[in-house]
């Protein structure tokens, strides 16, 4: 189904919705893939753009969380390992297997973790990725090409997940339609409606234009991550906070730094966190970091303090510590956890997701991370079908294959995101062969693909074809930035845009991206 955003905004204040989810990040758009695939009226409203939140910013893996083990929360592992397989199956063209190494600079870590690696290969089950083993310290130096060789005493192999958050996100929106939901970006829900007390609705708002609209819906599911208690408490005022916003950043290096196949994996850093080193995308992703934050941000930036957390510890294992011109791009991602009493730092609290129904019968869920949003998506269509009176009807996602599912899908290459849509991409080239030109010459992203997203992803500004539907932003700040005008010149005979529009675009994107840069 072609993603038009007139199509989809006409229709959605022209319904009675059985379900309309507010926020379209990683668990509000499982949680409206889950309620249409059920056969319920879906609407989704997303405040920004798809996935421009948490949901494109993670460290890019689907786990079952190797750090849960050393807290003891097997419950979350389990639950993350199941649902990793599920990722790995139903979207091959976003996700697909990772190998990761430990390195070990003391001769106690070699059995100490790779017991800990064993645990998590039984846990797995039938969805092991394969078998995790102690290596000597020639085949370490092999598989983690790049890091520090002095004190070297071997290494431990395991596997796990890897991913394109945002792409994932636009499979799940592409799923959404496939299966007769409808979603809207650039929509925020400006409050909530009742009658007799109960949700009975919301009144949302078309950024484009500026015009309101109502939307009627049997039950509404706030899915808003970082957001949450803002729309808590457009339900109830005095609602004690029920999130707290932990910070995460990473930096991204060039390929050279970590050449081989295999991930780096740190599983303790001084600030208890673990910490990664991940091939992606033909550059190196190194994160995170865990810095409580004051209130969510829709673009939040790193903290000097983060930026030098993770030079340091690049420093500390690779042979040779990055230059600032060396960094292609930093961002930074906040994440809802569900706040416990007793518990200090952020990254002691659990990553496991809540969901509560206020008396006026507002469903919230929060929590969780990216591998568990099918499982997120399945709770909370079952307690909101409830509160709805919904026909019962069993979930139909874990074998759900999502739009673009494809048997040969093509792994880390960049093209293979699109799975079987890439034949369809490849024909917008076909057509003008101009459309085959690169946006940069430091960026693997074709002029067709700007074309692409404008028509088929819902794509409405530079910064969504730059940040979320290709990975520009992410990957390569300054080449992201010198990208802009061209990509603008595209959306703008795409969307029928003026000049202006145009200049602005490039303007808007560039303060955005010098902020992505290292200074």
């Amino acid at each position: 189904m072609s993603l038009r955003r007139e199509q989809a905004l006409g229709e959605a204040a022209s319904h009675q919705w059985d379900v309309v989810v507010i926020g379209g990040g990683a668990t509000g758009l499982g949680s409206a893939v889950e309620a249409a695939t059920r056969g319920y009226r879906t609407l989704l409203l997303e405040a920004r753009d798809f996935g421009s939140g948490t949901s494109s910013r993670s460290t890019k893996l689907v786990h079952g969380g190797v750090r849960y083990l050393r807290q003891g929360d097997l419950k979350l592992v389990l639950e993350g390992l199941r649902e990793r397989g599920r990722i790995l199956q139903n979207a091959p063209h976003v996700a697909h297997r990772l190998a990761l190494v430990i390195p070990a600079y003391h001769v106690w870590e070699l059995p100490f973790y790779g017991a800990g690696l064993t645990l998590y290969d039984l846990l797995a089950r039938g969805e092991r990725l394969g078998r995790s083993r102690v290596l000597s310290r020639e085949s370490a130096r092999e598989a983690l090409r790049g890091v520090r060789e002095r004190g070297l005493k071997g290494g431990i192999l395991y596997y796990d997940g890897q991913f394109d958050d945002a792409r994932l996100a636009i499979a799940l929106l592409k799923t959404l339609f496939d299966n007769g939901g409808i979603a809207l970006n650039y929509a925020p829900v400006m409050e909530l409606m009742k009658r007799n007390g109960a949700v009975c609705g919301v009144m949302a708002e078309d950024s484009e234009s500026g015009g309101r609209f109502e939307v009627a819906a049997r039950v509404v599911i706030n899915a808003t991550g970082v957001f949450t208690d803002e729309v808590r408490r457009m339900d109830e005022p005095e609602s004690e906070p029920l999130v707290t916003i932990s910070q995460g950043t990473h930096i991204v290096l060039p390929r050279e730094f970590l050449p081989g196949s295999a991930a780096l994996m740190v599983p303790r850093t001084a600030d208890g966190r673990v910490l990664f080193a991940i091939p992606w995308h033909d550059r190196v992703v190194v994160g995170t970091t865990e810095a409580a934050v004051p209130g969510p941000r829709p673009e939040p930036e790193a903290l000097r303090e983060e930026r030098r957390f993770l030079m340091s510890h690049v420093a500390q294992y690779f042979e040779r510590q990055p230059q600032p011109h060396e960094v292609r791009s930093v961002w930074s991602g906040q994440r809802p956890l569900v706040r416990r009493t007793g518990v200090a730092r952020t990254a002691a609290l659990s990553r496991e997701h809540t969901i509560l129904v206020s008396r006026s019968k507002l469903v919230t869920i929060t929590g969780g991370k990216w591998t568990t949003y099918r499982k997120m998506g399945e709770d909370v269509i079952d307690q909101a079908a409830g509160v709805a009176g919904l026909p019962t009807v069993a979930s139909r996602t874990a074998e759900l294959k999502l739009h673009g599912w494809t048997e040969d899908a093509r792994g880390q290459e960049w093209e293979g995101v699109y799975g079987s849509d890439l034949r369809a991409v490849q024909a917008i080239a076909d057509e003008n062969r101009a459309m085959e030109e690169l946006l940069h010459p430091n960026l693997p992203f074709r002029r067709a693909e700007v074309v692409w997203a404008a028509r088929e992803e819902m794509a409405r500004c530079v910064e969504d074809v730059l940040a979320r539907r290709t990975r520009a932003l992410f990957l390569d700040a300054k080449a992201s930035r010198e990208a802009a005008s061209i990509t603008a010149q595209l959306l703008a005979r795409e969307l029928n845009r003026d000049v202006t529009w145009e200049q602005e675009q490039v303007k808007r994107f560039g303060g955005l991206a010098e902020r992505y840069q290292c200074t």
